[in-house]
């Protein structure tokens, strides 16, 4: 779908105005996968995984009936992060109906059942984690898709908030400037951040790399086999740590170097929507979101790795990523609407006087479905 498609399927006036409880209700959602991910990161901070070694009963009994009183330990993170994602799925369901019945448009109606997929897929992603005692592939995948899913019900949400607003822009608005590959970009390099924190998570390399801003005394430390001796008699005698494997170092490497380049597209975003795109104000907050979450979660980061990962440091690090996963998605929606509406304008200020313009090209008709996957 074009810049353009994309503006029109979110104001045009034949279009029906969704009302403003299925508006919040969408940003609700958003909220609760938020939470529901950090139910999930709270499992793995505190190596809760297997508390509960069945799947979909708790201890042979139904889930829905399973006596607090048992919730102990580890079982209160597993148990809880069930009923959470249960409660969660529930819901998903409710949205999609609701997008279906109230059809604001044929991409929300799209949109809505896959958002039921997804959470689906996710369950019985988690499902088979406990059921295969946690493979690190089913594991990083169902981290995977719970990002996807939050993507799909910030898409929802943007969607359905521009339905609700007139379709303005302000005059001053260069499309140069607000063209959405910068904050696609941006997403897509904090989404394989997120893969990688995944991966490192669920292979115990969190701190396969215990020192910060130098690793193992170095900025480009040797994945040597003489190397990775000295950097694990550095961590039984200095830190008091368990071997490590090239493998979990390079994990860990990848991570950081990630890290950076987040923050490099980051500050490529200030510039491209905040500084050059000086008559969108919608972009310019956006983007202030987004560099508060990335200072944040790299300060987040640092302390996981200093204060050797304190589950709720730990879990505030994926909550956080996964935010600032959903803001730079949100970025680029609005911005691929704003040059739309931009491109829009122009057209019609060109016909109005008979003169032509250069439109953009158009990417593919059709609904966010697209944009979402």
């Amino acid at each position: 779908m074009s810049a353009v498609e994309l503006n029109y399927a979110c104001n045009a006036p034949q279009k029906r105005v969704p009302s403003r409880m299925l508006y919040l209700f969408a940003c609700f959602m958003v909220a609760a996968t938020l939470g529901l991910i950090a139910a999930g990161g709270m499992i793995t901070s505190t190596g809760s995984g297997l508390s509960v070694p069945d799947w979909p009963t708790t201890y042979g009994e139904n889930m829905f009936t399973f006596p607090f009183s048992k919730w102990t330990g580890g079982i209160f993170y597993e148990h809880s992060h069930r009923l959470i994602a249960s409660t969660v799925g529930f819901l998903t369901i409710i949205l999609a109906v609701w997008l279906h019945v109230s059809r604001p448009s044929r991409a929300l109606k799209i949109l809505g059942w896959c958002a039921l997929v997804a959470v689906i897929v996710q369950g019985v992603l988690g499902g088979l984690t406990v059921l295969y005692l946690l493979p690190t592939w089913i594991s990083v995948m169902h981290g995977c898709v719970a990002q996807s899913f939050l993507c799909i019900l910030v898409t929802i949400a943007v969607a359905l908030g521009r339905m609700r607003q007139s379709a303005t822009i302000s005059p001053y608005v260069n499309t140069k400037s607000t063209s959405p590959r910068w904050a696609l970009a941006l997403a897509l390099v904090v989404f394989a951040q997120l893969i990688a924190g995944a991966i490192m998570r669920h292979t115990e390399s969190g701190l396969a790399v215990p020192d910060f801003p130098a690793m193992y005394g170095s900025y480009l430390p040797s994945l040597s086999e003489d190397a990775l001796a000295s950097y694990n008699e550095s961590r039984a005698f200095d830190y008091q740590m368990e071997p490590v494997t090239r493998a979990q170092v390079m994990y860990h490497l990848v991570h950081r170097v990630g890290a950076v380049l987040v923050v490099a597209m980051m500050l490529v975003a200030v510039w491209r929507y905040r500084v050059k795109a000086t008559g969108s104000s919608r972009l310019a907050r956006a983007v202030n979101l987004i560099a508060f979450l990335v200072v944040v979660q790299a300060g987040l980061g640092i302390a996981t790795v200093l204060l050797r990962k304190p589950p709720l440091f730990a879990t505030a690090h994926v909550v956080v990523g996964a935010a600032t996963l959903a803001a730079s998605w949100r970025l680029f929606l609005h911005a691929r609407l704003e040059r739309g509406a931009a491109v829009g304008a122009a057209t019609a200020k060109a016909s109005a006087s008979n003169r032509p313009i250069a439109t953009m090209p158009n990417v593919s008709h059709e609904n966010l479905a697209g944009a979402a996957s």
